[in-house]
Parts: structure tokens; C-alpha cells; sequence
């Protein structure tokens, strides 16, 4: 069975889990808008409107334009796939009718935008389509579903996301061999990314670069800044391996003149840091909740004296660098309900935190891990030592 067969089939056990009758995937020009589920139980885009709906009862449709049927006919994922010309409206409602279902899931959410792929236009659309029907107040939010899809990974995907991380791990061991003070930001970023694309991958976002404390971290994109002795760099990079993605950072120290080892500030916060991911991922278990996880990993750093930082510890990896679902984070606003969700077998993570040091840079580290039994499992090897040139 295929993978996307396998995201079918784990699909509609969830929907019986759940007690949700079906699960309706709309969607349209997805070459302009596509709902992020597209690539784990559809696999082709459209240009019509299109419903796919899984059932509990074990059922996989698609109705789709007459243009798009022979690419889901081909694909062998649906039991069923219906076509038409001028309106889709009548025969969905047929659809829909036939099942009878008393739960109708669809893909909007406030808290994950994993399982908000349906637009606001879209969900006017089956708004009034169902309207004169039974079913329009039986609508439902998918997002107990699509976060469970995405975060329970079969062992393909285990796979593929350890070998992703394995990837960048060796392409951080030969870049930071070459990377060299005089190098700016940009040059030192064209390192890494070149041999990710050495190795036929791409990158799962921009790469990031901090010479010393001369650029903030976080998002902003490589500079001409140039990296000096006395300099941490900080870099993060990821890598997309047939469709899934890895996200780590990375350290390297150059020495001062006449300085034999780095700052002991730097190899303290260094060793906090990287002390904080050892033990957090002890306790990365089923069942323990994202801002627990979080929490733990803030009264360590305050007790040894530093600030907080301003992100969650932990973000699920999948087939996109932030593949929605549970986090491990604080219970803050803008995260919604994700820090809540209790983490379950094979989730994977990053567990990621830094501390800002002024005339140094950035001492920050980020690993991928999957969720077991035992506590975290981590996808390649780590960064245990400081790097220093």
C-alpha cells in the first residue's frame, strides 16, 4: 500500500475513533490556494470545485470536474470517483443525502492552520449548498482529525523524517569545516544550501545565519554581515527529503587572538541550553501535554539566572517544517488550544531554545525528535560540544 493509500486508511479509523460520520475536503484553484491536506489524502490538485469525503464507514470519494477524473481514477485511492460538468451543488447534496451523516467534518480552525484549509468563501459555498437540507447544522470542525492525521506518523514517514534529519547533520558536519571568518551571513548560508542541493534535496525554509551578535535571530534572512573572531554562528537550516522536512541549529566559535578556549558565558549558556533539550526530552512521553514539556524547560533556564525565550520549545516536523497539531509550548494566546493537546506515540518534534548573549550572539540549539514510550528519540546525531576555531 502506498503511502497516501496508508494516510487514507489511518484517515477513516480516525473518523470511527472520533465518532465522525464523514469528513468532507473541499477545494478549488488549488494552484493558487491548496488546504495543507491535499498531499496527505488527495495527492492531486484541481482546478473545479471538488469534494473528497472519507466515511467512517470505510469509504473514500471524490467528485470532481470531468477534466480531473482519469488522475484520481489512476490514483486507486477512492472507492468511488463522480464527475461533473456545469454545477457540482446537486450532485453533492446527493452525496451527502446518501450518507446521512449526523457529523460533518470540514477543514476550518483557530488554532491550527494545518486544518484551516478551507477558505472563508468555500465554507459560505457548502453553507449554501446545504442549506435546504438537514445537514446544514451538522457541520463540524475537522480539526480533531487533521491534527491526529499529521501527527501520528506511520513508519514511512518515521523514516523518511530520520533520514531528512540525517541529512542535514551531515551537511552541517562538511559546511562547518568551510565556513570561516571574512565569510559573510549570505556566503556562509550559500555553503549549506549548496550541499543540500549536492545531495538532490531542498531546503524546508530559507537558511538563517547570525555572525556574532551583529544580526537578530529569528527570522530575518542571511546579511552581508561578516563573521569575526570573537563571533558565535549561529545557523538554521533544514532539509526536505522526498517530501519531509528536518529543522536543527548549529554552533561554531571562533576564538579571540590570544583566546585559548571560548568565554566561560558562552560554554555555560551553552551547556544550559543544551542540558535543557537533554532533559525536556525525557519527559517527551504519550499523554504528557506541550506547555508541561514547555513549562519545565522555562524554570530551568530562569533558575540558572537567564530570561525566557519568546516561542514555544517544540513544533511538529512532517511534510512541512511546522506541521501543525500539538506543540510543545506555553498556554499564550496566539497558540490557541495546541499546547494542550496530549503528545502521542510517534508525534515528531524539534525541541529548540536559546539564550541571547551580548558581544557574542546567539547560543542556540535545535533537535528533531520523535515521541516514545521512553521519552524522545532523537532523529541524528546532536550538537553536544561547542565548535570552536
Amino acid at each position: 500500500m502506498n503511502l497516501q493509500n496508508s494516510k487514507i486508511s489511518q484517515a477513516k479509523e480516525l473518523l470511527k475513533e472520533l465518532g465522525i460520520d464523514i469528513w468532507v475536503v473541499f477545494v478549488r484553484e488549488t494552484s493558487m490556494m491548496a488546504d495543507p491536506v491535499l498531499s496527505l489524502v488527495v495527492g492531486h490538485g484541481v482546478t473545479w470545485q471538488s469534494f473528497f469525503v472519507y466515511t467512517a464507514a470505510g469509504q473514500s470519494i471524490a467528485l470532481v470536474g470531468s477534466f480531473d477524473k482519469d488522475n484520481f481514477v489512476r490514483s486507486g485511492c477512492f472507492d468511488k470517483v463522480l464527475t461533473y460538468t456545469q454545477s457540482v451543488k446537486e450532485q453533492f447534496v446527493d452525496l451527502i443525502t446518501e450518507q446521512d451523516p449526523q457529523k460533518i467534518a470540514l477543514n476550518y480552525s483557530t488554532s491550527d492552520s494545518a486544518a484551516d484549509g478551507l477558505t472563508h468563501g468555500m465554507f459560505m459555498l457548502v453553507s449554501e449548498y446545504l442549506e435546504r437540507t438537514p445537514y446544514h447544522n451538522r457541520i463540524i470542525s475537522a480539526e480533531e482529525i487533521v491534527s491526529k492525521l499529521r501527527s501520528r506518523k506511520l513508519p514511512q514517514e518515521i523514516t523518511l523524517l530520520k533520514k531528512a534529519a540525517e541529512i542535514a547533520s551531515e551537511v552541517w558536519e562538511e559546511a562547518s569545516d568551510e565556513i570561516k571568518t571574512g565569510l559573510t551571513e549570505k556566503e556562509a548560508a550559500a555553503i549549506i544550501d549548496n550541499k543540500i542541493k549536492d545531495r538532490g534535496c531542498t531546503n524546508s525554509f530559507d537558511t538563517l545565519v547570525n555572525a556574532g551578535d551583529k544580526t537578530e535571530p529569528g527570522h530575518g534572512l542571511p546579511t552581508d554581515a561578516k563573521i569575526e573572531k570573537g563571533d558565535l554562528v549561529h545557523i538554521d537550516f533544514g532539509v526536505i527529503y522526498q517530501k519531509f522536512c528536518s529543522d536543527i541549529q548549529r554552533l561554531l566559535y571562533f576564538n579571540r587572538p590570544n583566546e585559548s578556549s571560548p568565554p566561560a558565558e558562552l560554554l555555560d549558556a551553552f551547556t544550559t541550553v543544551r542540558d535543557i533539550i537533554t532533559e525536556t526530552a525525557k519527559e517527551c512521553r504519550p499523554g504528557k501535554k506541550g506547555y508541561e514539556i514547555d513549562q519545565m524547560a522555562r524554570k530551568i533556564l530562569t533558575d540558572h539566572g537567564y530570561p525566557e525565550y519568546e516561542h514555544a520549545l517544540g513544533h511538529q516536523l512532517g511534510r512541512n517544517v511546522h506541521d501543525g497539531g500539538a506543540i510543545l509550548g506555553p498556554k499564550w494566546e496566539r497558540y490557541g488550544i495546541t499546547p494542550q493537546m496530549p503528545l502521542e506515540e510517534n508525534n515528531v518534534f524539534t525541541l529548540e531554545l536559546e539564550i541571547i548573549l551580548p558581544g557574542i550572539g546567539c547560543v542556540g540549539l535545535e533537535e528533531n525528535m520523535c515521541i516514545t514510550n521512553e521519552g524522545a528519540e532523537f532523529l541524528c546525531e546532536r550538537q553536544k560540544e561547542l565548535i570552536v576555531r
